[in-house]
C-alpha cells in the first residue's frame, strides 16, 4: 500500500512539515481557475492512501475546491481518504440562536462526513457539542491533543500565571498550566455583544508583579484577549503574553492586542499568521503514523 500528502499551494510549508515528519512524499493539487471563477483541481495518481492537508481559515473560499480535490483522489485510485485540517470552521454555530439562522456545525459535517474516511483536527471550537464524529455522520474526527504544545511556547523566564480569559478557556488553562506546573486562572467574564465583553479577577487573587500567560483556542477579533490584558495590567501584572492555537484575527485586532498591552502573542500554524510560533506538523504526524503506515 502506498500513501503520500496532498496540499494546496497555500498550505505547502505546514504541509510539508507534515509530509517530512511520516516520510512520506507530498504532492500538490493544482488548481486552475477558470474565467468564470469556477476551480479545477488536478492531483497524482497511483496512491491508496492520500492525506489531505488544509488549512480552513476563510473557509468559504476553500471548501468546495476540497470537495473537488477529495473526488479526484477518489477517482484516481485512492482507497483511504484522510482530512487533515487543524482548524475546522464553522462549529460556533452549534445550535439555531435565532429564527431563520442555519445550523451551520450540522452543515460542515453534511458536507465533509461523507467524503473523507477520516478528519484529524486540533482545538475544535466546540461549547454544547460533545463529540464530532455524529455530527459528520459516523466518521472519525480526531482531536489531537495541543496542550503540551502550548505549555513548550510558555517556557522561558520567570514561571508564568496561566490565565483563561473566560470559563470556556477552563480547560485549556488546566492542561496546559499541568504541564509545566503553573499556577492557573480563569477570569469571569460578561459578554455584551460580539466585540464588547467585561471580565473580573476572581475574590482574593494577588497579580502583583507576576509574569502572566493568556491561553485560548481562538483569537478572531482580539476583544476579549485585550479586555483581559487590560485587567492583568490594571491588577498589577508584571507582564502579559498570549498563547492561541487558532490565529484568525487581522492587523486592526493586533494593534488593538499591543494597545491593551500584550508584549507578546504565539500561535501554532493551524492558521497561516504572522505570529505562527509553534508547529503543529509532528503533532499531527503522530496521529497519522499508523494510516501512513499501513
Amino acid at each position: 500500500m502506498s500513501a503520500a500528502v496532498f496540499a494546496f499551494a497555500d498550505d505547502h510549508a505546514p504541509a510539508h512539515r507534515l509530509a517530512d515528519q511520516l516520510g512520506l512524499p507530498l504532492h500538490p493539487v493544482h488548481l486552475h481557475q477558470f474565467p468564470d471563477g469556477e476551480s479545477l483541481p488536478t492531483v497524482a495518481g497511483g496512491f491508496t492512501t492520500a492525506i489531505l492537508y488544509r488549512g480552513l481559515a476563510n473557509p468559504d473560499s476553500k471548501l468546495f475546491s476540497l470537495l473537488l480535490a477529495a473526488d479526484a483522489l477518489r477517482r484516481a485510485g485512492t482507497a483511504r481518504l484522510i482530512l487533515a485540517a487543524p482548524y475546522l470552521p464553522y462549529l460556533r454555530q452549534d445550535k439555531v440562536f435565532a429564527p431563520g439562522q442555519p445550523l451551520s456545525r450540522d452543515v460542515l459535517g453534511g458536507l465533509l462526513g461523507p467524503v473523507f474516511d477520516r478528519v484529524l483536527t486540533v482545538a475544535p471550537h466546540l461549547h454544547r457539542t460533545g463529540e464530532l464524529t455524529p455530527v459528520f455522520g459516523g466518521t472519525p474526527v480526531d482531536i489531537a491533543p495541543v496542550a503540551p504544545l502550548l505549555a513548550r511556547g510558555l517556557c522561558g523566564g520567570p514561571p508564568p500565571l496561566v490565565v483563561g480569559p473566560d470559563s470556556e478557556s477552563e480547560p485549556w488553562v488546566s492542561a496546559v498550566a499541568g504541564e509545566i506546573d503553573a499556577e492557573a486562572l480563569v477570569l469571569r467574564k460578561v459578554r455584551r455583544g460580539d466585540a464588547a465583553v467585561e471580565l473580573a479577577v476572581p475574590d482574593g487573587v494577588s497579580l502583583a508583579g507576576r509574569r502572566t500567560v493568556l491561553v485560548d483556542d481562538i483569537c478572531s477579533s482580539g476583544a476579549t484577549l485585550a479586555a483581559a490584558a487590560r485587567l492583568l495590567h490594571a491588577r498589577g501584572a508584571a507582564s502579559v503574553e498570549a498563547v492561541v492555537v487558532h490565529a484568525l484575527f487581522d492587523e486592526a485586532a493586533a494593534t488593538s492586542l499591543r494597545q491593551a498591552g500584550i508584549g507578546r502573542v504565539a500561535s501554532t500554524d493551524s492558521c497561516r499568521h504572522p505570529t505562527n510560533r509553534i508547529y503543529l506538523a509532528g503533532l499531527l504526524a503522530d496521529a497519522l503514523r499508523e494510516d501512513a503506515s499501513a
